[in-house]
């Protein structure tokens, strides 16, 4: 039987989720070296569905610690990936503080920490990316902030209270 492999430029979306899944658990058990993840996640990320998926994933799994230790080589081929990098994590940290706000709202405490999780990663990623870069990204943000929503096509506007919180985030990054 012929193994079956994934080229990582043609992954799908929910492909590249899979298999950051699986390289983050090969990382955890020891099984994966950092350096060997970097390039792998490097390869991974050159793609929108790539980069997309490997967030998702990374950001959003209480149980990848990657991305709660970052390590050097890590950071430094997120670094490489410049402002496609910057951007996703930017996205992620506004849509996570948002949701923040909406889970309060719902009294749901487990989402909300979910959330929380998500933007407390974002934020620890950012603080460690290139600064003109990140800069540039959430100051984009800021000023676009009335036009972005909580839905794919920002239908949806933020209202008052998240657009207030989404910006303590953003402030929160320089801490």
């Amino acid at each position: 039987m012929k193994k079956k492999t994934i080229n990582l430029k043609e992954a799908s979306f929910t492909q590249a989720i899979n298999i950051s899944a699986q390289w983050c658990k090969e990382w955890s058990e020891d099984l994966l070296s950092e350096e060997v993840l970097a390039d792998r996640i490097a390869e991974l990320t050159k793609t929108r569905n790539g980069l997309r998926g490997f967030f998702a994933y990374a950001l959003s799994d209480k149980d990848c610690f990657l991305l709660d230790k970052l390590p050097f080589s890590i950071i430094y081929k997120l670094n490489e990936g410049g402002a496609a990098v910057t951007e996703i994590v930017v996205k992620n940290l506004i849509m996570s503080s948002a949701q923040i706000i909406v889970h309060r709202r719902d009294n749901n405490h487990e989402y909300e920490m979910t959330s929380e999780n998500i933007s407390d990663r974002c934020k620890a990623i950012l603080r460690l990316l290139e600064t003109k870069l990140v800069t540039k990204s959430v100051n984009k943000v800021l000023k676009d902030l009335d036009n972005l929503g909580n839905s794919f096509n920002n239908s949806i506007k933020y209202d008052s209270e998240q657009k207030e919180f989404i910006k303590k985030q953003i402030l929160d990054i320089a801490q």
